[in-house]
């Protein structure tokens, strides 16, 4: 069986693919897509030839990239891990046909799920399908970053996911999809002020929509405003905590110039340059500075008992239930048909189209 995906056909190129859809049988089940949300910094990467999946492969078992074993190669068919499916027919006890579910099983119009190994999340009725996107791994990854924020402060007695931000002076580096709803999960969690930094009108713009303050960027960075704005103390100027969203090594060098003292930057961004400009001699040795990275395929180290990706996922589901219409309006700013996906994808690639959340309607 066959069913079509948008894909990459090869670098600077994304197309639309017939790819291999697995058979049905018991503990399957079917689901055809409704939405699928369009992650532009990873799958840009491919477009452009810079992912490092390209060049080395992962290897679990030590944690390590090598360039010794194969690498990801051309066409790449799976892209994505966004998507919003009603369910056409199930093997599965207790999930029925027409329940809507989110998934991470990228851009194809069906998918076939094997509910022993892919992890899918119902969607409550109430919740608009646009925003379930959100539901299964974008929003987990932001909430991540707040439960690694959490984890930092509280030396791992997690109860609250706010408990690494509640009353505390937040910046977040990138007002991209990851900026803007980590911000948002920071304000919805008790923080004292949440400050985005970018240098897009359309950016900023958007965070202040949504109830956050928005610092424009210059070329020296936003340190200045910042350490001016939240002064703890003689010597201790600068933000509790910064969430580095952008995939860039010189937003994470600048985002540790707006820390206070002993201050954190957890990072939830994506080099696939290296980091070249990421100077460790000067203010994250100087102020005594930590970098925590929050990568989702983890929890901080001794949280799994209680703190899971269906954990955060339900959080994300509370925090769209209660500015879903905010995030509807300022952060999902482009719904394009399926079958233009490829022209969306090359057309962000090459700047000639700006977008904060895209989504692929099926």
């Amino acid at each position: 069986m066959r069913t079509r995906a948008l894909g990459i056909r090869g670098p600077g190129e994304a197309a639309i693919l017939d790819v291999d859809l697995a058979a049905a049988g018991d503990g399957r089940f079917e689901v055809r897509t409704v939405f699928s949300g369009i992650s532009a910094g990873t799958e840009l990467s491919y477009l452009k030839g810079t992912n490092p999946y390209l060049e080395a492969a992962w290897d679990a078992e030590y944690g390590v990239f090598r360039r010794d074993l194969r690498a990801q190669a051309y066409p790449v068919e799976r892209l994505g891990y966004m998507e919003v499916g009603e369910v056409a027919g199930s093997e599965v006890p207790g999930l029925e046909a027409g329940s809507r579910v989110a998934m991470a099983y990228g851009h194809r119009e069906r998918h076939v799920a094997d509910a022993r190994s892919e992890r899918y999340v119902l969607l409550p009725d109430a919740l608009d399908p646009r925003l379930g996107i959100y539901v299964a791994h974008m929003g987990p990854i932001c909430a991540n970053g707040l439960l690694h924020a959490a984890a930092e402060l509280t030396r791992g007695d997690v109860r609250r996911l706010g408990d690494g931000v509640e009353g505390l002076q937040v910046l977040v580096y990138g007002g991209g999809v990851v900026g803007l709803l980590t911000g948002l999960f920071a304000l919805e969690h008790g923080a004292a002020e949440v400050v985005v930094v970018d240098r897009t009108p359309e950016r900023l713009a958007a965070a202040h929509a949504l109830g956050l303050g928005a610092l424009a960027e210059d070329d020296d960075g936003p340190w200045r405003d910042v350490k001016a704005r939240w002064r703890h103390g003689p010597g201790a100027r600068g933000a509790d905590v910064v969430f580095q969203c952008r995939g860039q090594d010189a937003a994470l060098a600048r985002a540790l110039r707006c820390l206070r003292p002993q201050g954190t930057v957890i990072d939830l961004a994506f080099y696939p340059g290296g980091a070249p400009d990421l100077r460790l001699g000067e203010e994250f040795h100087h102020n005594g500075l930590t970098i925590r990275c929050a990568q989702i395929g983890r929890v901080p180290r001794g949280l799994g008992h209680s703190w899971d990706r269906d954990r955060l996922s339900r959080e994300t589901i509370a925090l769209l239930l209660r500015h879903g219409d905010a995030v509807l309006e300022h952060v999902l700013t482009d719904v394009v048909a399926f079958e233009d996906g490829p022209r969306l994808l090359e057309d962000v690639a090459a700047r000639r189209r700006h977008v904060i959340q895209a989504a692929l309607a099926f």
